[in-house]
């Protein structure tokens, strides 16, 4: 179908964009890379239920209709949706508050918060919300990135060590083990550790070994990305074959078969209030972890990610999941990298895998039944690790220490309270610091360069300057939080210089000034103006003229609006600004 929207014909439903042109050999690609990515995806799904306290086959489930969806209404054509590591990290600290891991009030508590997830997305991408993830700046997302991966490490060690741990945080994770050391169960560790090891050689050291035996491209790849499977087959193998369940090797199970069974998400009042704040945060986080992704590979074949048909495709996903019995989902990275180097094209790609994860939920739940969860474990422990950045630490300390400070407060508060204090924290110290380090102004008083027409800042360089004129740039937008500070620095300027007759603000690096900052301009040209000095305004922006003409302030100003700062310059002193381009003339 198709909607004139101000004279603008839009497809609907989006998926209309690529579906109207696919071929065959979109097909041959989409269908080889899902090949890849459904061999990558099982364990991970089965996983990743596991990371959010929930029965396995949920993980399978939140893998068919979420893929569907978002390939109907998202935009990127690489993006490969399904459970990650920290969402579900987040789903079980938020589900485990309002009801007990493994009890049916459980499951539907994170069918609840998927559907809480979806609306949430799905209204912010209808009212174009999609700038809302700068909210959270890079050092912000990069420190609650790598303090989530360490934490989620540690939760599985339970599962590596065959013991019963506590705690949302390192903190009570790390207090719960110690006094349960004596209780490890051997089996359990060698099965952990060996699953832990082999998977880390997998990814460094067996596709150039591969490589080295003369195989095709794609048989490497297929043979890589398998490496998971290989260590669920050769552990679930073990476990049978050497009866290791009846030494303490926790297994998974019996798992349910068949499809997912289509139901409304239960009306619990109580859970849809208490479960609000989380579903928001994990949509902000989910997006954010998405949207990196999808502009990343879009930017390598030169395709464009609308940020709002993003929100809309992942809130569609998670509505999916949680009709479909799931948990909340977004687009994985390291899912998107395979599913973007295997060849996929376009969405289809997803639903392809849809079907590998169907026919698996059909067909092969039974072979997972001496699965250990220890294999589960290592294969979360290994994807997570990789998201530890620790070389981004030190580059943020190098570079900006306001920076490193929420970084590291976000990592400490995430490490030692938990993930949903850890995100708000870093927004906050974000927002302080943003407005610690604005309301103070880089304010430059500057100086003609000689020869040119140029001003710079007389700190810097060698330049001219006029008794008379007073030329002041401020590198900063002026808002509320500045305004003041601005004022009382220009004035305590002409108060140190009792030849200035003129001051000149430069406005080449101001964006906005909000209303405060009006107040301010207009309390400067006044106390200016009882000083008997002249306030002007050079280089001033268009859209900020347009402001300012919307008030009293031109009218008001006892100075000009000068298109140049050398213009002003030429008109307030001449002889200086004459001598300043022939510096050399006696």
């Amino acid at each position: 179908m198709r909607f004139g929207v101000v004279g603008k014909v839009v497809k609907w439903p989006p998926a209309m964009d690529w579906l109207s042109g696919y071929g065959g050999k979109d097909a041959t690609s989409d269908g080889i890379a899902a090949v890849i990515v459904t061999i990558m995806l099982i364990p991970q799904s089965l996983a990743y239920a596991l990371l959010a306290g929930l029965p396995p086959q949920v993980g399978l489930y939140a893998s068919i209709l979420p893929l569907v969806a978002y390939a109907l209404f998202g935009s990127s054509r690489a993006l490969a949706v399904g459970p990650v590591a920290v969402v579900s990290l987040l789903t079980a600290a938020s589900v485990s508050k309002v009801a007990e891991p493994g009890s049916p009030e459980y499951l539907a508590a994170a069918m609840i918060l998927a559907a809480l997830s979806g609306i949430v997305l799905v209204i912010m991408g209808l009212l174009r919300l999609g700038w809302i993830a700068n909210l959270l700046s890079h050092p912000v997302v990069s420190g609650f990135i790598t303090a989530s991966g360490i934490l989620i490490a540690a939760s599985q060690l339970k599962h590596v060590l065959g013991v019963e741990l506590h705690g949302h945080n390192l903190v009570d994770i790390m207090h719960s083990l110690v006094p349960r050391l004596d209780k490890i169960n051997g089996p359990t560790v060698i099965i952990g550790v060996g699953a832990i090891a082999f998977l880390f050689w997998v990814r460094s050291r067996l596709k150039p070994l591969l490589q080295r035996t003369g195989l095709s491209p794609f048989l490497v790849d297929m043979l890589t990305k398998a490496g998971p499977v290989m260590a669920v087959i050769v552990t679930t193998l073990a476990v049978y074959g050497l009866d290791l369940k009846q030494q303490g090797v926790a297994i998974v199970g019996a798992i349910p078969g068949g499809l997912p069974e289509i139901q409304v998400p239960p009306a619990h009042a109580e859970f849809w209030r208490k479960l609000f704040p989380a579903a928001v945060l994990i949509s902000l986080i989910g997006f954010v972890e998405s949207i990196s992704v999808a502009q990343t590979l879009a930017a390598k074949r030169r395709q464009r990610v609308n940020a709002n048909r993003e929100l809309t495709g992942l809130g569609a996903a998670n509505l999916a999941s949680a009709f479909s019995g799931g948990f909340p989902v977004t687009g994985g990275f390291s899912r998107s990298v395979v599913n973007f180097d295997a060849g996929a094209v376009t969405p289809m790609a997803g639903v392809f895998t849809a079907v590998g994860i169907a026919l698996t939920a059909l067909f092969l739940t039974p072979l997972f039944q001496y699965l250990p969860k220890a294999t589960l474990a290592a294969t979360i422990i290994v994807a997570v690790l990789s998201l530890v950045d620790l070389g981004e630490i030190r580059r943020t300390w190098r570079y900006s220490k306001t920076d490193f400070t929420a970084m590291a407060l976000t990592i400490a508060v995430v490490l030692g309270v938990g993930v949903e204090a850890g995100v708000l924290t870093g927004v906050l110290a974000s927002i302080a610091l943003f407005l610690w380090r604005t309301s103070a102004p880089h304010v430059a008083v500057v100086g003609q360069v000689p020869g040119t027409e140029h001003f710079r800042n007389v700190l810097r360089h060698d330049v001219m300057c006029s008794k008379k004129v007073l030329s002041v740039r401020v590198d900063e937008s002026l808002y509320f939080a500045n305004a003041r500070n601005l004022e009382d620095r220009i004035y305590d300027d002409v108060l140190m210089r009792p030849t200035v007759e003129h001051v000149v603000l430069m406005g080449s690096a101001i964006n906005q000034i909000d209303a405060s900052a009006l107040e301010s301009l207009e309390s400067l040209n006044q106390r200016l103006h009882d000083a008997g000095v002249t306030l002007h305004l050079s280089e001033v922006k268009g859209p900020v003229m347009d402001r300012l003409r919307q008030s009293h302030f031109p009218e008001e100003l006892t100075g000009q609006f000068f298109l140049s700062q050398f213009a002003a310059m030429k008109t307030l002193d001449p002889d200086c600004a004459q001598r300043a381009l022939q510096p050399d003339q006696k």
